[in-house]
């Protein structure tokens, strides 16, 4: 029977309608598309390039290196799905270090609690800060000039390897570990060793760990398994997000076993968030973060399947948009 009869099939001429579409291939037959309306901006640095588009559905988009890195209409779902979690669960948090987060909304969501008294946000790249602080500022709401956040340009490496400050939370909000980008040594297991050395002894860390669709399940076990090296409590969770059409998965790390994440408990988290958070928030709250590390058993199934570690030998590499 030839497919051509059914109108709901389409050949490649006429999949898409008349315009400009940024197009990501997640398999060799599987596709997202977002209508572009214009190009805002553009920025071409020595280690990403960044694109800020205007599309159809989900407003303002920021491509990095052909990846949708998060959109004006939901990037809070995953802003706040990375920060949130541990941001509540620790009872006393003052100071908070992220790696990476060039678009300044995981500082605006770490400086939405009252306590914390320090941020330092360490990225590679001096122009992406720039970039970000001038046309982001949907995104960041003004966090870049918060006296609380200090911001440095440099490899979040460095930071790691020589400050004497204990970092009560640590969030790495890094790009995909992509074979000659930025990031890929920033997820191996000698780093993370590095790093715990200046995690406070009850201290949260919290890492996005890659798609959470079964098809591209392949970098969340595998730095799951390297974080388990490191940390006693090791917790999945995800949360879907519209712009990236499918699940995003995040993992979250303590030698606490009070902070342990099968000991969240969601009033205990609403209770947090009334008396830390000088603002409501969009997606979370306490059922939202406890429903999130409930797995289907067929992601725990892969996980515990996986024997992959990454290590400064053996780095993993790693892209959404790969075809």
């Amino acid at each position: 029977m030839k497919t051509s009869k059914f109108k709901w099939l389409k050949n490649s001429r006429s999949v898409l309608p008349r315009g400009e579409w940024f197009v990501e291939f997640f398999t060799p037959g599987e596709l997202h598309a977002h209508r572009a309306l214009e190009t805002l901006e553009h920025s071409s640095t020595a280690f990403q390039e960044a694109t800020l588009i205007r599309t159809h559905t989900f407003g303002k988009v920021l491509v990095i290196d052909g990846e949708t890195q998060s959109s004006q209409y939901d990037e809070a779902f995953y802003h706040e799905s990375l920060v949130y979690p541990a941001l509540l669960a620790h009872p006393r948090a003052r100071r908070a270090l992220i790696l990476g987060g060039g678009e300044g909304a995981t500082a605006r969501d770490i400086l939405n609690d009252r306590g914390i008294e320090l941020v330092v946000m360490a990225d590679i790249d001096y122009n992406i800060l720039r970039f970000a602080k001038k046309h982001l500022e949907s995104w960041h709401k003004g966090a870049f000039d918060d006296p609380r956040l200090r911001l440095l340009a440099q490899d979040a490496k460095k930071i790691v390897e020589n400050t004497a400050t204990k970092f009560d939370l640590i969030y790495s909000d890094l790009p995909s570990p992509i074979e000659g980008g930025p990031a890929f040594g920033l997820y191996t297991v000698e780093f993370y060793r590095r790093m715990k050395r200046v995690l406070a002894d009850d201290g949260i860390f919290t890492i996005q760990a890659g798609p959470g669709t079964p098809l591209q399940f392949e970098l969340h076990p595998a730095v799951f398994n390297t974080l388990k090296k490191v940390f006693k409590f090791v917790g999945s969770y995800t949360a879907f997000i519209p712009s990236y059409d499918m699940p995003w998965t995040f993992l979250y790390c303590t030698d606490a076993p009070a902070l342990a994440p099968r000991r969240l408990k969601a009033a205990a988290l609403d209770r947090a968030a009334s008396y830390k958070l000088k603002r409501p928030l969009k997606y979370s709250d306490g059922l939202t973060i406890t429903g999130a590390f409930v797995l289907p058993k067929y992601y725990r199934d892969r996980i515990k399947a996986s024997r992959a570690v990454i290590t400064e030998a053996r780095p993993m590499f790693f892209s959404t948009s790969r075809h």
